[in-house]
Order: structure tokens, then sequence, then C-alpha cells
């Protein structure tokens, strides 16, 4: 049986008469807060059939209901009549057959069963009440929603008192800490959180309404045992072994979130992880609720009357034998227990002399009661402040309780600026009293408070501040028992007036919510002539903006507060430690909750993940059993290296605007990436991009969990594509180049509006500025590996089938392919590709001939026919035999495999296995490019199947781009800028610089990079990405002093970390070494246009393909301005 307390302290006065009313067989008293047909929507969708007839069962004991029940609440709880709960039917009349009826969730009867069945099924979210916001908070109509749905009633009374039996044990409270649960959708309450070390609270904000059925994911405490708003079913028994992680026990989970409209089997309810909100740390209630308790006789029935006079049936047996209750057996209701200690102010109308009263109209009475309202509230907020410094701050800065060496912080970070607000509202009160005190009827108070509510900018700190103080308050009582016993005595004490110090500490933002309320009921009632008619909105106003400004400052203090203990819970793999960068300014939780692992719920589940969405990164992390951490499951996914899919089976074509289809049409096609079974369910599919390339899928609980993450996670990854919007790709030929027909290489000219494009079919032509045609086949060559133009020479170089033959330009004809095969010549064969250039001031074109054990190359030297105006040569001229339009200049071999050439000013560097070989044109000579002798590049000689594939420079220095790495070294081969390393994200396939950017290809996108900083500024995802063209640029050199901010200075990554690498460890904080760039500014630098050079060399184009789409990557025009100034 319940103790004494429990039951006195889960009667509310209203019920009282209900159960006077009951016992006597009258009619049912309407639940609080709503009319008596009011019910549950969730209990309307979920109560069982009609009437019934059973045997006893042991289903009794979760049925049974109180002995203030009639039989007809009783059968509304266990059965109803087609879809609304109906009472029984009159005597005689015959019921229909009997159906089969819904079990409460739990034992109603057990308070701490009731307390968790309702914690996992309330929905909490971002609340707004006078003004405030409030998370992870809920409405008394929801709560009582949801344990009329956990005991299966439709009775709100019974509800409500379940619910304040709850209350009563501290397992919620008000917001405001001064009331008791109400049926009302206008009161909002919280869970009781015991703040463990280190605590996060994982408030979100900006949840759109059309998702409020995840608004539990989005309000569940960043410390919690896996749950928030996407738990799927408990009902696998058993964990999987998709690694080490899978063999630890899922007891750390919390039960599922219902679906009223869908009946299922419920799992057993186990207890949440300990370090949670909601562990043992904050204890359930506990106790017997017993109202809804069976009787503990085995022979009671319903349908006879039970030999014991305390039987909860008793009254409802009584009722179905049609026999008379008997009163002596009617409970006394403790009335106190439930009564709200409303402490009202004098009234205006006891205040002031009768004849003062009767002379004034009714409005007039209303009006000087609104104000006499925000008098006496005034008075009363100045003295519950004066509490806390008299009654808390005195004692403990005065008495040994906080040891010396932190008790002045401890205050400051409790009570913050508590003497400001004092001061500052002191003021206030002594004005509005000397108002009063001079007039019986006050004309105005708008003046008063027009001086006063300028002055609330304490209150905005003390908002801001109020989650690191509730933290520090907690921390001390459960670390400190000499404070723990001084807060219970302090909190018994008359003055307190039986209020917890956590209700007084949150009286001053509460205080300022409600000035806008009680001065709006005072304008109500003010004539218009009054000077308050005009005074009062402006008050409004001005306390209306600091209430936006508090709501703001807590959002960013709780979202900074939330990240720095996060970070600090985190457990990485040994060896797979990275920075997320969490403590960064500017750092955002956007979403997270809860997804399943391995299959959403069936055999194969092996349990929960909790994923949280960064504004620049996705985590996936696994609580740990009874500590407070976070295990990282699998690394963390920078957002634009992340791609995510979902089959959509309701998926319906939304309208695009027409920047959304330009934008699409000009965009690479979205990466291809083969998806694993999904097994059914609302899978998710997330994959990391990249080097560092997996994909895991896991189940959301609903198809609208589901359609949120992929939603949120989209908007965000847009967000950060805008925001860091360097490059843009430009279609220039879309759906031509398919099949057999596949592209292979291209080459501009013409200044940019041509191109020239090399296919297994042949070579194309296409004239750019006509946008709508498409390319033309000019030669029917098979197998075109490259294809360059020199325009000086109005040569057109190509490598077929491996072979190297040149064409005049004049002679591609687009109405005869064939006609411009019989001025083709042959310059070499056997080759592996060619590279055209500018060095030793000649233009070159460079024809490899490599092996796996060595390379041969020819430098060729185009015929000077077409330069500086001279005639074009003669049709006979050009038909003689002879390579008569490249000649050798210099041929030579190295013993090593080669895989790239680039020209520099008057020697030759070639990539090749053994790394940057450097040749001297005049003299031949070879050597290596690296000096052995800088230990700080043994990294790269310890290093085997490095790939060199480019080299740039910049300034006075080189910046060498390998498949994995990029770095700078000076003339002498020396490592330079030691600080400075960038770690490719993927793994290049090809090269291509736009300075100050440099931009790397791999098939599934580009990454961009800042050449001074290493930093990451943009990554542009595509399918099948391949680099068509890109020229190797003139040196960059200073050109003046222009210098330019960093356009996108917030960064996206984190600091990934590569260990094994030999690269100074200071590399590792720098901006260089990660994924993504910090906050801050980019150095100057110079700018990036030279004087262009002859046509055929220094191009700036950058062609590239994804599938069938052929693009330009170009600067975008807000890119130029912020890099140029213009």
């Amino acid at each position: 049986m319940a103790t004494s307390a429990t039951t006195g302290a889960s009667i509310s006065p209203a019920s009282s008469t209900l159960v006077d009313e009951l016992a006597s067989m009258k009619s049912i008293s309407p639940p609080l807060g709503g009319s008596s047909g009011r019910r549950s929507s969730e209990s309307a969708r979920t109560l069982p059939g009609p009437a019934f007839h059973r045997n006893r069962s042991v289903n009794d004991r979760s049925r049974s209901m109180s002995a203030t029940m009639t039989s007809q609440y009783r059968t509304v709880l266990e059965g109803s009549r087609g879809k609304s709960a109906a009472l029984p039917a009159p005597p005689g009349r015959e019921s229909p057959a009997p159906r089969p009826r819904r079990a409460p969730v739990v034992y109603p009867a057990l308070l701490s069963r009731v307390a968790e069945a309702f914690k996992a099924r309330i929905q909490l979210g971002d609340r707004v009440k006078d003004g405030l916001t409030y998370k992870d908070a809920f409405d008394g109509r929801e709560a009582v929603d949801t344990i009329a749905y956990v005991i299966k009633t439709t009775d709100r009374n019974l509800a409500l008192l379940l619910g304040r039996a709850l209350d009563a044990q501290k397992f919620f409270h008000a917001v405001t800490y001064d009331h008791r649960l109400r049926d009302s959708s206008h009161d909002l309450y919280q869970f009781r959180t015991k703040l463990p070390s280190p605590f996060v609270s994982g408030e979100l904000a900006h949840v759109p309404p059309e998702h409020e059925e995840l608004l539990k994911a989005l309000a569940q405490p960043l410390i919690n045992g896996g749950s928030g708003g996407d738990i799927a079913d408990k009902d696998s028994p058993s964990p999987s072994a998709e690694d080490q992680d899978e063999a630890e026990k899922k007891d750390d989970s919390r039960p599922d979130s219902p679906t009223p409209s869908v009946p299922g089997p419920s799992s057993p309810v186990t207890r949440p992880r300990a370090g949670s909100v909601s562990s043992d740390d904050v204890p359930l209630p506990t106790g017997v609720f017993t109202l809804l308790t069976d009787c503990y006789s085995p022979t009671c029935t319903r349908d006879h009357l039970c030999y014991s006079i305390a039987c909860p049936r008793r009254l409802e047996q009584q009722a179905r034998l049609n026999m008379k209750p008997q009163r002596e057996l009617k409970k006394q209701i403790s009335r106190e227990s439930l009564g709200e200690l409303v402490e009202p102010g004098t009234l205006w109308i006891h205040s002031v002399p009768a004849e003062v009263v009767a002379s004034v109209s009714d409005a007039e009475k209303k009006r000087q009661e609104a104000i006499n309202e925000v008098m006496y509230t005034e008075r009363d907020f100045v003295r519950d402040m004066e509490y806390l410094r008299d009654c808390w701050i005195k004692p403990l800065r005065e008495q040994d309780i906080i040891p010396e060496a932190r008790r002045e912080d401890f205050i400051t970070q409790v009570f913050w600026n508590i003497n400001d607000i004092i001061a500052v509202n002191t003021r206030l009160r002594d004005a509005l009293n000397k108002r009063q005190k001079s007039y019986a009827v006050v004309e105005q108070i708008g003046d008063v408070l027009l001086e006063a509510v300028p002055h609330f900018d304490p209150f905005v700190s003390y908002g801001a501040h109020q989650l690191y103080g509730k933290y520090e308050f907690e921390k001390e009582k459960s670390t400190n028992p000499e404070f723990a016993r001084f807060v219970e005595e302090t909190e018994r004490r008359p003055e307190s007036r039986k209020l917890e110090l956590n209700g007084y500490l949150t009286k001053p933002t509460t205080r300022l919510a409600r000035y806008p309320l009680l001065l709006e009921a005072v304008l109500k009632h003010t004539q218009a002539d009054s000077p308050d008619k005009t005074a009062l909105p402006k008050a409004v106003e001005i306390v209306r903006d600091f209430l936006k400004a508090v709501n703001s400052e807590t959002g960013k203090a709780e979202n900074r507060f939330n990240l720095l203990q996060l970070d600090q819970q985190l457990v990485f793999r040994q060896g797979e430690q990275v920075d997320l960068r969490l403590r960064e300014e500017g750092r955002e939780l956007i979403y997270k909750g809860t997804l399943k692992k391995r299959g959403g719920g069936g055999q194969g589940d092996s349990g929960d993940l909790m994923v949280f969405l960064f504004d620049h990164a996705l985590l996936m992390v696994k609580p740990k059993s009874k500590v407070e951490q976070y295990k990282v499951y699998r690394r963390p996914i920078p957002l634009e290296l992340l791609l995510v899919s979902a089959p959509d089976e309701f998926a319906s074509q939304k309208p695009q605007t027409n920047r959304q289809k330009q934008l699409i049409k000009n965009s690479p096609h979205t990466p291809v990436i083969p998806v694993n079974n999904t097994k059914g369910g609302f899978s998710i599919t997330f994959v990391h991009l990249g080097r560092k390339f997996y994909q895991i899928t896991l189940w959301a609980s609903t198809y609208v969990s589901q359609r949120k993450w992929v939603d949120t996670i989209q908007k965000q990854q847009d967000t950060m594509r805008e925001r860091s919007n360097v490059f843009e790709t430009v279609t220039i030929s879309e759906g031509f180049f398919v099949g057999v027909n596949k592209i292979n290489c291209a080459a501009p000219f013409n200044q940019g509006r041509r191109a020239v494009y090399g296919t297994d079919d042949g070579v194309y032509l296409s004239n750019l500025m006509e946008r709508n045609r498409e390319p033309v086949k000019v030669l029917a060559l098979k197998e075109v590996e490259q294809v360059d133009v020199l325009e000086d020479y109005q040569l057109l170089v190509v490598l077929a089938e491996r072979q190297v033959i040149t064409f005049p330009l004049d002679a591609l004809d687009p109405m005869d392919p064939l006609s411009g095969l019989k001025r083709a010549k042959r310059i070499a064969s056997h080759i592996t590709f060619f590279k055209a250039g500018v060095c030793v001031g000649k233009t070159l074109v460079c024809v490899v001939k490599s092996t796996p054990l060595s390379s041969t190359i020819k430098a060729l030297e185009p015929i000077d026919q077409n330069v500086r105006g001279r005639s074009k040569p003669t049709f006979r001229k050009l038909l003689q035999g002879g390579n008569d339009t490249l000649r050798v200049f210099r041929e030579f071999y190295i013993p090593v495999q080669s895989s790239s050439l680039h020209f520099m000013k008057t020697r030759l560097c070639i990539g090749c296995t053994n790394g940057f070989e450097i040749v001297d044109l005049e003299s031949l000579d070879t050597q290596g490019l690296l000096d052995p002798a800088d230990q700080s590049l043994d990294f790269i000689h310890k290093r085997e199947n490095l790939k060199p594939l480019a080299i740039y420079r910049i300034e006075n220095e080189f910046l060498l781009c390998y498949d994995e790495f990029a770095f700078y070294v000076n003339k002498a081969g020396w490592r330079s800028r030691k600080e400075f390393m960038v770690y490719w994200e993927g793994s290049p396939t090809g090269f291509a610089l736009h300075y100050p950017y440099v931009l790397a290809f791999e098939p599934t996108f580009v990454e961009i990079r800042h050449v001074e900083s290493g930093a990451m500024s943009q990554i542009i995802q595509g399918n099948n990405l391949r680099c068509l063209f890109a020229d190797t640029p003139p040196s960059t050199t200073h050109r003046g002093n222009n210098n330019f901010p960093n356009a996108y200075p917030q960064g996206y990554g984190y600091n990934p970390g590569y260990p094994g690498m030999d690269a100074p460890r200071s590399s590792m904080q720098s901006v260089a070494s990660n994924g993504y760039g910090a906050p801050g500014q980019v150095p100057p630098y110079p700018s990036p246009y030279m004087p262009r050079q002859p046509a055929g060399v220094g191009r700036d184009e950058i062609l590239m393909v994804s599938d069938d789409r052929v693009m330009r990557l170009q600067m975008t025009a807000a890119a130029q301005t912020a890099l140029h100034g213009y």
C-alpha cells in the first residue's frame, strides 16, 4: 500500500468533489482545465474495443482502478464502443461481442514505472512562455495526455492526480518553480536534472512546428542514454559483433517512443545509463499510487463484493451489485497538499477609502487594480532578490561552507550580478511606491517605467550566465556535504516560502518576461487621452528588445557550454583522434538524435548510436555504460565530404525556383555510391567521401524522422556551400559525350571562346559562344587521349592510339571529318603523354615515351611559319614530307618511369617514381629536386608509392603536389614554410592552379585550397570527376601590394591528424594541416593577374567533366570582388 505522503500528495482539490459524487453515485465532475468531454487525442486513438466480459487474469493488476471510480468510469477505461469512449449501455441493452483490450503500458500504481514510461514518451522541445524560450520543456496538457495514454484512461482528473504524485517528488517542475502540475497548455514544465560533471544540456533552437514528433530528439540533453527523437523499437535481444563496441550490453537504452495509432508489443523498460540526466543520479519517483492498486485478496473479482473494507474495487463492486455505498468508507482528502500557494497582493479597492472607490468608474477600477498589480509584484520581486542576498549570499560569504580559495568565485558564478538587478529594481520599486503614496488614484506610471526600463541590461547578462550558475550549484551540492546541508536547511526556512533555490534563481528572467503582460493589462484599461497610452507601449517595446537579447545570448551561452562539455566527453579509438574544433567561437550544434544500427528493430539489431550534426561535421558516438563519456563510433565526417541518401517512398516533386534550376544545371552530377542492402525500414546511408572513405547505414524510427535528418543535413550543406562559394561551375556541354563517345580530354583556344574535345570516337570542335549548339566532329580518330592547341602556330596536337599527330587548324572541316586526316603529320609513336609549354623562351611540345624502367623525352619546337603576321605556308609546302610542323630541340633519357612533366623558366621538372627530377635543357644535366641533406624531408624519402603530380612556382618557392600531400621547397630543394603542410582529403588524379587557389581533382569531389595558408576553401562534389584541361600558369610573383581579406573566415572541418608522418607537429595545429580551415584572417597576397602570355601558354581556363556534363570552373563574382576589391 502507498504511504500517506504519496497518497496525500496525489489528490487535487478539484478531485475531492469528484470523490464525493462518485461515492454517492452521482454525475461525474468535469476534469481540471477542460470540459468533461475532453480527453487525450492519444488515448482516443488507442482505447480498446467495446464492453467486455472476462475471467480474472494477470492483467487485472494493471487494470485495477481506484475505489473512487464508478462502473461508468471503469468501463470507459477498459473498453469503448466504436472509435469514441462511450458510457456503458443502459441496463437491459445487449452489449456487443467482447473484444481484446489494450493493457496499460506499465502497471499504473507503481510511480517509478509510470515515471519512466512518461519520460520516454513525452515530447520535449523549445517552448515559449511570456516571450522567454524554455528548453527541454512540455506543457501541462501534453503531460496529462501522456499519462492518460500510459495508464489507458480517459479520466483526465485521474491522470492529473497521478501526474501530481510525480510532481510532488520533484520529478518535473514548472519552469517558474511556483506551481504544481496543471492541465493547461499555457503552463510549461521541465524535468528535474542533476547536472553531471561534465554536464551538457543539449538544447537546440529553430525547430519547425511541422516536425513536432521530432522535438523529443532535439530537446534531449546531450548527456543521455542514447535517447532522442529517433528512438526505434527495443525488441531485439542480441547485439551484433560489428566491431569491438558491439560486445557492450545495451542496458543503457530508454524505451521507445510510441506510435499510439499502431499497437505493438512493448519491451521491458530499462534504467538509463549513469551520467545521463535521467540516470540513477536523478532517481525516479518511488511509491504506490493507491487509487490504481489491485486488491490484495486473490479471491476479489469485479462481480462480487470483496470482504475487505479497504478494497480499491469496493465502490465499483457496490455499484455493479446495486448496493448502497457505505459512507463510512469515504476517504478524507488532503486539500492542503495540492493547494497552490498563491500569496495575493492587497487589492486596490481595499487600500483606498471607500468614497474614492465609489467615485471612479468600473473601467478605472480595473485600471487601478492592474497598476496595483505592477506595484505589488515589483515589491515582491525585490523582496525575493533581497532574500537571495541575505539568506544565501551573505551566509555563504561569512561562513566556512565553501572553501575560502574558491568561495568568491562560486558565489559569483551562481548568483552572478544579482546585486546589480537589486539596485535597478529597488529604484523602480521606490519610484512606484512614491507614486502610489502620492495619489489614491494613480494617473500614470508610464513615465516611471520609461525612466527605469532602459537600465535593464543586467537581466541580459544574468540570463546568459544562468546555465553556468546552475551547473556550479549542482556540482557543489553533489560534492560538498556541508553545502548540501546548508541548502536543505535554508530551503526549509519560512523566508523561502517552500520554494527551492532554483525557483528564486529563475525569477529575474521570468520577471522580465512578466513586464509586457502587466503593462499591457494596464494599457487595456487606459483611456485614449492618458499619457500612459503612448508611454506604456514604448516601455513594452524596450522590454521586448531585452527579452530578445536574453533569448539570443542565452542560446549562445548554452550552445557554447554544451559543446565545451561534449568535447570533454568524447573518447576516440587509439590512433583515430581528431580535433573537431568544438571550442571555436561560432561553432554550433544543429541537430541530434538517436539512430539504430543494423536493421531498425530486427533480429540483427545491435543498438543505437547518438548522432550529432554540427555546423561543420557529422559525429556518430556510442554512449559508454555507467560513465559520462561518448565513444566515437566512426571517424567524424566533414559536411562537405558527406553524402547522405535515404529511400523516400512518399517523395513529391517540389517546385523549384529559376535559381535552383540554374544551379542544378551548372553543377556536377551527385556522386553515385553503391549502397548496401538497407533491409527495409526508414534507412539513412552516410558516406564519407575521399581518402577516409566509409559508408554506414542507420535506421530512423519514423518516416518523419528520416526526412528530418536528410533535410536538415542537406540544408546545412547548402548553407556551407553558399558561405564558401569561391568557384562556380558553368556547363558548356551536357548529354552529348556519352557511351562510346566518352570524352577523354579537352583544350580551349581563341581566348576561351572555342574548345576542342578528344573522345574514343574522334576529335570534336565546339563554339562556346553558341551554347545551344552541340559539338561537331572534325577528325575521325580513335582513342584520342590528349589534345592541345598551339594558337600562335595554328596547330592542333593530338595523341591518338599512342601516336602524336599534328593538324593545321584550318584543315578541320566539320562537314568532312576525314578530310583533315589528309593533312595530318605524325610526330612520334608509342608515346605515353605529351605536354606543351614555354621553356628557355621557346614554345615546346615535349613527348614522353615511358616504360616501367626508363623514359625517353623529346622536346619539339614548332617550325616558325606564321608568327607576327607572316604569310601562311602554301598547301604544297604543308604536303612536303618530314616533320616540318615540329622539329626536335632536345632529346634525353632518364632511367625511371615518368608520369608528369612541368615547364619551368629554363628547366623541365619531371614527376617520376622517385620524385621530381630537374633537367637542364641547355646541358641536359639531371638531378633530384629535393636535397637529401634536408632531414625535414625524410618523410618523403621513407615513403613508397608516392606519386608526384604537379609543381607550381609561387614567388621564389615551389609548391609540390603529391597524391597524398603538398608542401613548399625553395630553389635549393630544402623544405620551406615548415609550418605549412596540406593533407589531401581525397586521392587526387589531377591538379590546377588559379592563384591564390590550388585545385585537386579526385573522382568524387574537387578540393580547393588556398596556396598561402593551405586552408580548405571549398569542396565541389561530383560523380566521375576528371580534370580535362588545366594549363600550368606562369610563375606567380608580387606585382604590387594588393591586400585582400579572407572572404571565408569560418572553418568547416577539423584536424584529422596523420600519425606516422614526420612533418612538424606544429603543422598539425595549423590551418594547413587539416581538411578545413579555422576562423581567422589570411595574410596579404600578391595580385594573381599577370600580363597574358602568348596564346597557347598560360591559359587560365579550367575544364572538367562529370559523367556526360562538361563544365568550366571559374571564380564567382563575389570571390573576385573579395579578392581584388572591385
